[in-house]
């Protein structure tokens, strides 16, 4: 009898709060490479779609639900993995980060905690490290031509959080006035009638994403520039 190679699912979360990019990390309770920082993952069921498992290995090991998952790449190097030979369908997705509250922690997992991208451990479990690599390249290629940035914002944000949250994540300076006026010029956010708090004449207008708008034009195409 053959004995095919079992398959998990890893998932990479991003997350940007107060000026950074976070990822949600476990430390893993179970061995291998117990103590260890690691993706949340779990092993694809026989009747599960890879969509599904991504979601309960976020669900089950961190408590969070989110709307905006993509997958990004399989994984078949044949020693990833030292109990035996495991592939691993890796996604990558977005949320405000705010939403929600983490588990505690369960059997596989010590803890979950977002950790700054810029203050990783030098070593993740397995090669969670370089899938967490194709992610942050992934995210930094996409968010510059569809808006996808707009999931890791509140509700109600404002040009400055917008601003800044851009060239955190893209890791450069760029004009802002050049910035902001590029952006309007899509269209694709509109004010709100909700200003931040703050001294009288100096609070701060607060827009949000345009839903209606994106969706009228991805059907001809949006490149969305910055």
């Amino acid at each position: 009898m053959t004995n095919y190679p079992n398959i998990a699912v890893d998932v990479v979360l991003f997350s940007y709060f107060e000026k950074a990019l976070n990822v949600l990390l476990i430390q893993r309770n179970i061995a291998p490479f117990i103590g260890q920082y690691a993706l949340p993952g779990v092993f694809l069921k026989e009747d599960e779609m890879a969509d599904n498992a991504a979601l309960r290995a976020l669900k089950d090991e961190t408590n969070v639900q989110i709307a905006y998952l993509e997958q990004l790449y399989t994984i078949t190097d044949l020693h990833r993995d030292p109990r035996q030979r495991i592939i691993s369908i890796s996604y990558f997705g977005l949320v405000n980060q705010n939403d929600f509250t983490l588990s505690d922690g369960n059997e596989d997992a010590s803890f979950v905690e977002w950790v700054n991208v810029n203050e990783i451990p030098t070593r993740l479990a397995f090669d969670h490290g370089e899938i967490l690599e194709m992610a942050l390249t992934r995210l930094r290629t996409k968010v510059q031509y569809e808006p996808i940035g707009f999931e890791l914002l509140p509700e109600w944000f404002t040009l400055t959080e917008l601003y800044d949250m851009y060239r955190i994540i893209l890791q450069k300076e760029f004009d802002r006035r050049n910035f902001t006026r590029k952006v309007m010029s899509y269209g694709l956010i509109k004010k709100t009638e909700h200003k931040t708090g703050g001294h009288v004449g100096r609070k701060g207008q607060l827009y949000e994403f345009d839903l209606e708008r994106y969706t009228e034009l991805a059907k001809t195409g949006v490149y969305f520039e910055i």
